[in-house]
């Protein structure tokens, strides 16, 4: 074996939270090596997170050229829908982003190693076709990510069933589609289907939008998307399908009732699963759940100390930034950096259609069952709110929640135009344990969707101004 197949740190995986985690590894003065079978930025950026907000953003212009644009004097009569072009576009949005990914791996002296890897002891990985290289690394992290998770009897043949994999390649807009699971990635491509001309029917088997979500916002997600004529059914549960050359036919009980639903495609979107087969993980001594999830201590490391598990591959939320967050973490604590704890109740959650959900912390059942009915609980609606009415985008509403002694900010909830960027001044509450009287005390710019946050920190100390 040549010394250069030797380093400080193998990598395996390059999404979010891998390509993060070698940046910050070479950053500390190690000689990395990322390993990547398909493309470097890993399914975020190639096929998820970037390329379906391209069309989002896409899906959002239609809705306001035609649900609002008479109210701004902007008439939309005629107007031309070209999905292929909305395609190519989040096609050319991810290509841009995977090559600036691997100007990152070049400006930071990281390998890129083209290929599958995977531990062939536990120190050693393997990497096949096209590079054939055995690499030796005193530390080695997985972070090889999620992929769809299809139900038996579901079969995904790209033409009339799709998860959305096959949907980010696929130009073409069905007259009808029926969509399986209420869930983020559910949500958002009933959305852009709908926008762009698909009558879109949503089956999800639990009573809320969104499941796990507070209630508050799945109900205001529901009105909305009704208000859309997106049909939502809840309680209905798959149960098989049936597919010809015109079209599906899927087969779902609602209650005692058997029901059929007609569509021109179906869109598989009821999970995903760990990649964690065919990496070595049993010859190598890797615990893995019944899920398929590697297990992780509180510093990443699997049960072999060599090797960390980071992102959608180590379980928790499947969201790309919890694996950068990790990437980052896993590097330094490999370097023997002093660093604080990871607070994955701090990391957001974020759906990206119109109206947008974000959240983070404690929903509020779980936290009245911790601070009881003592409870600070915040609420403003965006239709008090001046920029909102101004935008025409008064759906929705922030809740924040804090516990009773100081105010400390425990969780918060936001439903409405550009909730997902609006998060973020939460995050940095909680992370500098700052409380409603904090955030309530901070001047807001006005006229701004931000003031709903002042408000809401407001109304959960008793004491709000415009609502």
């Amino acid at each position: 074996m040549s010394s250069t197949d030797r380093f400080d740190l193998v990598v395996v995986g390059s999404g979010p939270g891998g390509y993060v985690c070698a940046i910050r590894g070479a950053q500390l003065g190690m000689r990395v090596a990322i390993v990547e079978e398909d493309r470097p930025g890993g399914v975020c950026l190639n096929w998820g997170c970037i390329p379906t907000k391209a069309l989002l953003t896409g899906a959002e212009l239609v809705e306001n050229l035609t649900r609002h644009g008479e109210t701004f004097g902007v008439t939309a009569s005629g107007l031309e829908l070209d999905y292929e072009k909305a395609i190519a576009h989040s096609r050319k949005t991810s290509d841009r982003l995977c090559k600036g990914v691997q100007g990152l791996f070049k400006k930071n002296q990281i390998e890129l190693v083209a290929g599958r890897g995977r531990l062939a002891g536990p120190t050693t990985v393997s990497v096949g076709a096209p590079s054939d290289r055995t690499l030796e690394a005193p530390h080695v992290v997985l972070a090889t990510g999620s992929t769809e998770w299809v139900p038996p009897g579901l079969e995904v043949d790209g033409k009339r069933v799709l998860t959305s994999r096959e949907a980010l390649e696929s130009s073409h807009v069905p007259e009808t589609l029926v969509v399986i699971g209420a869930g983020a990635v559910g949500v958002e491509f009933a959305y852009v289907y709908a926008m762009y001309g698909s009558k879109v029917t949503v089956i999800e088997m639990a009573d809320q939008m969104l499941p796990g979500a507070d209630p508050d916002v799945a109900a205001a997600l529901q009105r909305e998307f009704r208000r859309k004529k997106i049909d939502v059914q809840l309680g209905t549960r798959f149960e098989a399908i049936q597919t010809t050359d015109s079209g599906s036919t899927v087969f779902v009980t609602k209650g005692e009732e058997s029901l059929e639903l007609q569509a021109e495609q179906v869109l598989a979107a009821i999970g995903r699963r760990a990649l964690s087969r065919d990496l070595g993980l049993e010859e190598a001594g890797v615990a893995v759940d019944e899920r398929g999830f590697v297990t992780v201590d509180e510093s990443l490391r699997t049960s072999v100390p060599s090797v960390s598990a980071i992102g959608d591959l180590a379980g928790g939320a499947l969201l790309a930034h919890k694996a950068s967050e990790e990437g980052v973490a896993a590097a330094e604590l490999i370097a023997g950096v002093a660093r604080p704890p990871l607070h994955h109740d701090r990391i957001p959650g974020c759906i990206y259609a119109q109206p947008q959900v974000a959240w983070i912390g404690l929903g509020e059942a779980a936290a009245k069952e911790r601070y009881g009915d003592d409870l600070k609980v915040g609420k403003f609606p965006f239709t008090a709110s001046g920029k909102a009415i101004a935008a025409a985008h008064t759906e929705g509403f922030v809740k924040i929640l804090a516990e009773p002694r100081f105010g400390q900010i425990v969780g918060a909830h936001i439903v409405g135009q550009a909730a997902t960027e609006l998060v973020a001044e939460i995050g940095l509450a909680m992370s500098l344990e700052a409380g409603t009287p904090e955030v309530g005390g901070t001047c807001h710019a006005h006229p701004t969707l931000s003031e709903a946050i002042l408000e809401s920190a407001l109304a959960a100390e008793g004491r709000a101004i415009n609502f």
